[in-house]
């Protein structure tokens, strides 16, 4: 679609759109309306799941390992600067031997906490040894702690589109709570290549991460 089609209106394309898929496979077809956003995301949500867990733990093992070696790269100096990681949950890159590298390395390890639908995140400050109790969905959050505030937030993804907007699990945790923050951190998601999709439809509300690492970048 050139310049001009995206300043007049939509394209006019020789073969219908419902069509195009057979020319393009990356092709998806304009989403009409929110209600129908939702329930894309929701199907392809389920998908890409699935073909995440598909993976063997092995193997899911040695790309959160490449994983962590991208993350050093993007990061660079870790000193003194907070971050938030996050406790794997359904087949997630796993990053938590990060943490004890990041805290020998003069950093500090925050991981984020689920309060109340509809609302922020919360960040507690969090460090291999520190006592863990059960939270939302039954992921581990820190027991105890102040709030604080990371200077680098990693995400993990179910999908990510080339603009780098990801598609979480459909709580809108993560948008609200960079949103609501005093100032703008480092936001770096992390996945699987499998999980690279060719759109998430983003909406108004929706903010595209800084960087993204997988397990080939």
């Amino acid at each position: 679609m050139t310049g001009k089609d995206d300043e007049e209106g939509t394209a006019q394309y020789a073969s219908p759109p419902c069509f195009m898929h057979e020319l393009d496979p990356a092709f998806q077809a304009p989403i009409a309306d929110w209600a129908d956003v939702r329930r894309w995301r929701k199907a392809e949500r389920e998908r890409l799941i699935a073909a995440r867990l598909a993976v063997s733990a092995d193997e899911r093992a040695a790309m959160s390992a490449r994983i962590a070696k991208g993350l050093d790269a993007v990061i660079g100096d870790i000193d003194g600067r907070m971050v938030s990681l996050y406790w794997p949950f359904r087949g997630e890159p796993d990053l938590r031997p990060c943490m004890d590298e990041i805290n020998a390395r003069g950093g500090r390890t925050a991981l984020p906490l689920v309060i109340e639908k509809g609302q922020p995140l919360v960040f507690r400050a969090y460090k291999h040894g520190d006592k863990l109790v059960k939270g939302v969905w039954n992921i581990p959050i820190p027991e105890t702690g102040d709030p604080v505030f990371p200077d680098i937030v990693i995400s993990p993804v179910v999908g990510i589109d080339p603009n780098r907007y990801r598609l979480g699990y459909g709580g809108g945790f993560y948008d609200r709570t960079l949103a609501a923050m005093p100032f703008k951190p480092m936001v770096i998601a992390v996945g699987y290549e499998l999980q690279r999709i060719p759109t998430i439809y983003p909406q108004a509300h929706d903010i595209p991460m800084d960087h993204l690492v997988t397990e080939a970048s």
